[in-house]
């Protein structure tokens, strides 16, 4: 759920605290714990947010949001944030098809993470618009969560957590596997790819 350190690793022992994550846990170690049929392979992936054309989710919010022209309140929070295009996601998919990679737990991010900061200007680049991120003062921000814990607001402590705090994933395992040194699409070109898609929808 959180990422300690520069970049989150396989080598992480995970300990989610969402019934979501530990679900997804449990899954896991329910797959790993089971014996194989001889000459069988089995390999989990863990993307990060996933976006591509027919996106769905929260970066559509956020598009939806710079599109109307409704300023980004958090410009003074700089958090990077690890996606995954589903054109590298896919093409992750056809190497472990087609090479003999081996079987294991695997991260799949792209390459370079993104500031949210340069998210809203790719959007508002985009849509031809201004970017408008206001740099309300931190403590500010804070204080106005610790009032939405109090009066169960929609902005609390722990939304603007989730909402302006880092998650980094490593790609390196991967990469290594497969005996490349990038990724084939950027980050950037990733998500413009999914942002233009967003503005024909």
């Amino acid at each position: 759920d959180t990422v300690a350190g520069s970049a989150l690793t396989e080598d992480v022992v995970a300990m989610p605290a969402t019934p979501y994550g530990q679900s997804k846990h449990a899954a896991e170690r329910y797959i790993l714990d089971r014996p194989l049929p001889a000459g069988k392979k089995v390999y989990i992936l863990r993307p990060c947010m996933i976006h591509g054309p027919g996106n769905k989710g929260n970066l559509n919010l956020l598009f939806t949001l710079v599109s109307k022209g409704i300023p980004y309140p958090l410009g003074a929070f700089e958090n990077r944030r690890s996606f995954t295009s589903i054109g590298n996601l896919a093409w992750i998919l056809r190497q472990i098809l087609e090479q003999d990679i081996a079987p294991g737990i695997y991260h799949i991010a792209d390459d370079e993470p993104l500031p949210t900061n340069t998210l809203i200007h790719m959007m508002a680049e985009c849509l031809g618009r201004k970017e408008r991120i206001w740099n309300i003062p931190k403590p500010w921000i804070r204080g106005l969560a610790r009032t939405g814990d109090v009066l169960h607001l929609t902005l609390n402590s722990e939304r603007l957590k989730k909402l302006t705090e880092s998650y980094v994933v490593s790609n390196d395992k991967i990469k290594a596997a497969l005996g490349v040194e990038k990724l084939p699409i950027t980050a950037i070109d990733g998500m413009r790819l999914t942002l233009e898609n967003l503005k024909t929808d």
